[in-house]
């Protein structure tokens, strides 16, 4: 299941990453990438322990906190720090699979990636190339977003992001372990509660079956939680 979450930030918050994220001290991405990763991985990135980094997490993980869709869609046990990188020049990921489990230096804690996440953080007319490519059971997706827009897939998914022939694209990323693994129950939970929300605007002042249907949603979380 690919979601797309339209402005997650909103333009102040985007404006104050984007000065504090051009006066940072970038890294070569590579550091970070381990086995087949570091063959194809050519950008620039924020160590995990960076202040800026450390700092504009902080803000994505509180607006991640006040969404709702979010919740909804990947119902969230742990998220990893949010890291932040930077595609120029040239700048590309080749195709790869995010590592199943991560450590993080913050806590420490362990992350079973069952999600990943980008969250745009320069406009689509700012540069050229820089797509997201995702392959799923339905071929390829070549996604560009709006900035503040964050997109959530499945981390078993082969992706890619393409070079960046003109400008610069910044983003935030980082993966999500939920409390449901397996991406089919997900999608069906996740539709469920879009309906389920629907359907309370439809019916202010309650309905019994709203109250039914809603405890057939979380029956089901109970019965698929991973916890």
């Amino acid at each position: 299941m690919i979601v797309r979450i339209a402005n997650l930030l909103d333009a102040r918050t985007r404006v104050l990453m984007r000065e504090k994220l051009a006066a940072a001290d970038w890294e070569d991405g590579r550091r970070t990438a381990g086995g087949e990763a570091v063959r194809v991985k050519h950008n620039e990135q924020l160590t995990e322990m960076h202040p800026v980094a450390i700092e504009l997490g902080q803000m994505v993980l509180t607006a991640l906190s006040q969404s709702s869709e979010f919740t909804s869609a990947a119902l969230p046990l742990k998220v990893f720090p949010p890291l932040f990188n930077r595609y120029a020049g040239g700048g590309h990921f080749g195709a790869h699979i995010d590592t199943a489990v991560r450590l993080t230096r913050q806590a420490p804690y362990r992350v079973r990636t069952d999600l990943s996440a980008t969250l745009f953080l320069a406009e689509p007319d700012e540069y050229d190339g820089g797509e997201l490519v995702i392959e799923d059971t339905y071929g390829e997706h070549a996604i560009k977003l709006a900035a503040g827009d964050l997109l959530l897939y499945p981390a078993t998914s082969l992706h890619e992001v393409r070079p960046v022939t003109r400008g610069a694209r910044l983003a935030s990323f980082f993966w999500v372990q939920s409390m449901v693994r397996d991406d089919d129950n997900r999608r069906l939970l996740y539709e469920m509660d879009r309906a389920l929300m629907q359907l309370r605007d439809l019916h202010p002042q309650g309905h019994p079956a709203l109250v039914r249907l809603t405890g057939a949603y979380h029956n089901l979380l109970r019965k698929w939680s991973d916890l």
